[in-house]
């Protein structure tokens, strides 16, 4: 796509140049699949359960239970929108459709850094298991970061080509997650558990001041619980990233939306449940302790092998290395997209909206290897042990990414209240783009406070600066999108009306960008 100075008339490639993503290469299951498999149900559960139940104790499966409502309840409004809206930008193009383009900007920036963010720290995730799971089996002592490395490189190869090859590799891992997780609910349930079977780790009480997490760490905290469920979904919101590239946009959409929602707050509570259950209620929190001072690799380990067998211990400990690589791509995948979708509209450099000729967004996504590649760089340098690449990278750099997709889903919140009520006034309605949008936004500023006033918690040790200074990290990142905006504003105002307006039914059918008159007062 060719701009000139921001002064003239803009010049726009035609169908079918480099600025364009492979339209209709994914139907609903291929996109289903690259939300799911980005939510990585293998690896929240074995990384998050534990964090919620240092949380909340035996409460885990109901910090589970509220954030499946929460979400739910967001998705309605943003399904709503959806439909009227469809484009590779998401968050960004929502919340420029709704609230402006300045906010827009600093929701894209922001957004697309925290998925670089997950993608480096799940990498650190799978390093940990790769690193434990190899030195058990042949006791080759491999550094974590040789594994963190090896598996950058094969993301950045699959990059390349074209989406669907990515959805095979990341459906064939959603298939055995899943069924590995289930078969050990199930062998937990059938035996009744450790102790018998309770209600009470559903109760949304039992979230806040749980006994069980105080009687273990000294404190209970719902911050900490309430932040491993919220991880456990980070990339649900995928599908209209993936609108140019899907065969009915508008329809797949919704339901891959509120089947990823709903179907993992079902998975989860039941995995959660049976985590509990299988090591007592009162046993599930020194399990974790256990855990955290090296006794198992994984609490979930000796589940299955008591519960199960010993070929689900070995299935699950494989899945624990694959799990994490196919949640690094798929996040990897998604972070190159807002890229692409920044670049393609001028606010980060032109060269990034290029793609290969397989149509997969090839510049952007070698952006996001380097990225990506410096913090793991960076995280290693600081600790460079096989623990260190799950307490630190692992758990330090979701903090900060969890609490900018919480803040900028808020502001999607009300980005769909307002769009409703001033560009799209034909489709509002009072519950769907008012009340339930409303919710939404309460829901996440009250887990964004949570998250900030447990983050030393979280993190274990509240005087590195990575998390003392975690919410005005936040808050720069999403001020640099603003401060490119306004200069955008000022210096390239052609550019700037085009900004969050690249639609794929825009009249021509093309997919071009087509500025429309704004509305939100709010530039």
């Amino acid at each position: 796509m060719a701009w000139d100075d921001g002064t003239s008339a803009v010049a726009v490639d035609p169908p079918g140049t480099q600025h364009r993503l492979a339209g209709g290469a994914l139907g609903l299951p291929g996109v289903i699949f690259c939300i799911v498999t980005g939510a990585a149900p293998m690896t929240a559960m074995l990384f998050n359960v534990p964090v919620a139940v240092m949380g909340s104790g035996y409460g885990a499966p109901a910090a589970f239970l509220l954030a499946t409502v929460a979400l739910t309840v967001f998705s309605v409004g943003y399904i709503a929108m959806s439909r009227r809206v469809t484009s590779a930008g998401g968050f960004y193009t929502f919340v420029t459709r709704g609230l402006g383009r300045i906010p827009g900007v600093g929701s894209g920036v922001l957004i697309a850094l925290c998925y670089m963010l997950f993608s480096a720290s799940v990498l650190g995730v799978m390093g940990y298991f790769a690193a434990t799971g190899i030195e058990s089996w042949t006791g080759a002592d491999i550094p974590a970061w040789v594994y963190m490395i090896a598996a950058l490189a094969a993301m950045t190869v699959l990059a390349w080509f074209h989406i669907e090859l990515t959805t095979r590799i990341l459906g064939v891992s959603l298939v055995l997650e899943v069924l590995a997780l289930v078969i050990l609910s199930v062998g937990v349930l059938v035996h009744g558990g450790a102790h018998g079977l309770s209600a009470r780790p559903v109760n949304p009480a039992e979230v806040f001041g749980n006994d069980g997490a105080a009687h273990v760490f000294g404190s209970g905290a719902a911050g900490v619980a309430l932040f491993a469920a919220f991880w456990s979904w980070v990339g649900f919101e995928m599908a209209p990233n993936y609108a140019e590239e899907s065969r009915d946009p508008h329809r797949i959409a919704r339901a891959a939306t509120y089947g990823s929602v709903i179907g993992l707050g079902l998975l989860y509570m039941l995995v959660s449940y049976a985590f509990v259950s299988g090591w007592g209620l009162t046993g599930s929190a020194q399990a974790v302790k256990d855990q955290f001072t090296g006794r198992y690799d994984s609490a979930f380990y000796p589940l299955a092998e008591t519960f199960v067998g010993h070929w689900l211990l070995v299935m699950m400990q494989v899945l624990a290395i694959v799990s994490p690589f196919a949640c690094a791509m798929a996040f990897y995948n998604t972070g190159a997209r807002y890229l692409f979708s920044l670049a393609r509209e001028g606010v980060a450099p032109a060269a990034l909206a290029r793609t290969s000729r397989h149509h997969s967004p090839a510049a952007a996504s070698m952006t996001v290897t380097v990225l990506v590649g410096l913090l793991v760089l960076g995280f290693t340098l600081h600790d460079s042990s096989t623990e260190g690449s799950l307490l630190e990278l692992g758990t330090w750099a979701p903090l900060m990414g969890v609490l900018g997709i919480l803040g900028v889903q808020g502001l999607t919140s009300f980005a769909i209240i307002r769009y409703f009520l001033t560009t799209a006034r034909d489709g509002f309605h009072w519950f769907t783009t008012l009340v339930a949008p409303l919710v939404g936004a309460g829901a996440m500023a009250g887990a964004c406070w949570l998250l900030v006033k447990n983050r030393a918690v979280l993190a274990g040790d509240g005087d590195v600066p990575f998390i003392r200074y975690l919410p005005e990290a936040v808050v720069v990142m999403f001020a640099l999108g603003v401060a490119v905006a306004l200069w955008m504003r000022a210096r390239r105002p052609v550019h700037y009306e085009l900004l969050g307006h690249f639609d794929l039914t825009d009249p021509a059918g093309a997919g071009q960008p087509v500025a429309e008159p704004s509305s939100t007062g709010l530039g």
